[in-house]
């Protein structure tokens, strides 16, 4: 009978921390024992596609026969080995126990219930419990307190121009490069059928899924959409260089100018020129900072590349994505229970199928569920904005966006979700709420020429149901927006259409909202 190896510490390595770059990995120690485990309870805290259980499991189990081969002990635990533990903390407890383990050691998690579930464990003596940083992010977790104040809004815009100061990002001297910090309103152009025609096809990563499958349907584990052997996401280092590579060379000459563009999804066109590398950073597969000398290499070295594409694209990452974890941390864990605008109604069953007659709508839920994944206006604008028009739960709104995408991790989906699209932390996120009629989404794509809604008109039953819950949100919620400056101009076009016109379309408003399932 082979002897249980024995182990004076276990290092602990969740799902979406497999950063290969990190210190822990600098030296191989023979009295480490690294730990990666698929656990029960990631699976069932919400509903998730299929393509996103796979994609974590197959980056998980790629991650652990990479430090093999570099010469780290590893113990990788399937479903099958985890089944008989009800949770994170009774598996760590048994595996300390019998590796005869002294210290458990584990990197800061990105989500709120991790952090909680590692900072009260209860281990058998005498195992003392050590925490280090992710290494991953531009601000170290015990800084985000020095940026962020719970409670207090914060503008993106100048917390994006701090972090490009003092990371010498896209700077000459103490000025923005170009003398100008942001190009946003060079970023807002729609894609014409000649564009469209000149879009690349986008990168597909072949993978062998089968095992994984099996062990899914073994367990019985509920999920969203269809498995597939061509996942939208790396799920290893490799493959993460190479879609970044892949991006910098074919969609950043392009990428600001269209990043909020939308268009009917075809093989060749779902994707755009959106660079899809958030699952491969949410994992750490690669980092931020990589990313974005990446990119800005590419700006240097490519004369078609305008500085208004390669700012709007590290304005993403290391504005937004900075920002948000920012938000998430300093307001967590109340922030997951806000719903100011007091909104209550369940998510349609069409955002399970994407049968709705609204083309945006069944354009952007099936692109969703076959790919899980949508590029970020579509997230916002299309999706976001019917749920915070229509008055969704956030809670509701918040567990089909945290399932469905491939890169949804609580901490950048939550502000994202409940703050940014649903307004519903009182803008802690936003200025205002993204509400938007049909217009909007008419100006953006071209939805609306195949659908069979009149996006013209506000009353009458082919009238486009954005229009009217527009304005119905505004009527619903004009005690807590009217003040808002930013939403004043609204209001004063609200008030100035005859009390018969208003009276017509929250008419047409409440009967869409009573008959919400057959839109």
């Amino acid at each position: 009978m082979t002897a249980i190896p024995r182990y004076d510490t276990l290092r602990l390595i969740l799902g979406d921390q497999l950063n290969p770059r990190h210190s822990w990995y600098r030296s191989k120690q023979p009295n480490i024992l690294y730990v990666i485990a698929e656990l029960h309870q990631e699976t069932y805290y919400v509903q998730h596609h299929i393509q996103k259980l796979c994609a974590f499991f197959l980056a998980m189990e790629q991650f652990a026969q990479g430090l093999r081969a570099a010469g780290h002990h590893v113990c990788y635990l399937t479903l099958d080995d985890t089944q008989q533990y009800s949770d994170l903390t009774e598996l760590l407890a048994a595996l300390c126990q019998r590796h005869q383990t002294t210290t458990l050691e584990y990197q800061q998690p990105d989500e709120y219930r991790l952090h909680q579930q590692l900072q009260t464990l209860t281990l058998p003596a005498p195992v003392s419990v050590q925490k280090v940083d992710s290494e991953h992010f531009y601000i170290p977790f015990d800084q985000l307190c020095t940026y962020f104040t719970p409670g207090k809004h914060q503008k993106m815009e100048f917390f994006y121009r701090k972090m490009r100061r003092q990371h010498s990002i896209l700077m000459d001297g103490e000025q923005p490069l170009g003398n100008q910090w942001n190009f946003d309103h060079d970023n807002r152009k729609k894609l014409t059928p000649n564009d469209i025609a000149q879009l690349p096809e986008p990168l597909l990563f072949n993978c062998d899924t089968d095992a994984v499958l099996a062990r899914i349907n073994r367990h019985r584990i509920p999920y969203i959409g269809q498995p597939t052997t061509q996942l939208a996401t790396p799920t290893n280092r490799k493959q993460a260089q190479l879609l970044l590579a892949f991006f910098c060379q074919y969609c950043l000459p392009f990428f600001g100018k269209f990043q909020d563009a939308m268009t009917c999804a075809t093989q060749q066109s779902w994707s755009l020129y959106h660079s899809r590398l958030s699952f491969a950073l949410n994992a750490k597969l690669i980092s931020p900072q990589g990313v974005i000398q990446s990119a800005i290499a590419a700006y240097q070295d490519n004369s078609e590349i305008s500085l208004a594409q390669v700012e709007g694209f590290v304005r993403q990452i290391l504005g937004w994505r900075e920002f948000v974890r920012g938000v998430y941390w300093a307001n967590m864990p109340n922030y997951k229970a806000l719903n100011t605008l007091s909104a209550h109604r369940k998510l349609p069953r069409f955002f399970w199928t994407g049968n709705t007659a609204m083309r945006c709508m069944s354009e952007a839920i099936t692109q969703s569920l076959e790919y899980a994944y949508a590029h970020h206006i579509q997230r916002l604008m299309v999706t976001g904005n019917f749920c915070l028009l229509a008055g969704i739960s956030p809670d509701e709104v918040d567990g089909w966006y945290l399932g469905i995408y491939q890169d949804a991790i609580e901490w950048v989906e939550l502000p994202n979700t409940r703050g940014m699209s649903q307004f519903a932390d009182g803008g802690l996120m936003a200025t205002k709420p993204y509400a938007a009629s049909g217009n909007y989404i008419n100006k953006m794509s071209d939805y609306c020429r195949h659908c069979q809604y009149d996006v013209k008109q506000k009353t009458g039953p082919t009238a486009c149901p954005l229009n009217s819950l527009y304005w119905h949100f505004l009527a619903q919620n004009k005690t807590q927006l009217q003040h808002n400056h930013r939403m004043s101009m609204a209001y004063r076009l609200w008030d100035k259409q005859g009390s018969e016109q208003r009276h017509a379309v929250l008419q047409r408003a409440n009967w869409c909202l009573d008959n919400i399932e057959s839109l």
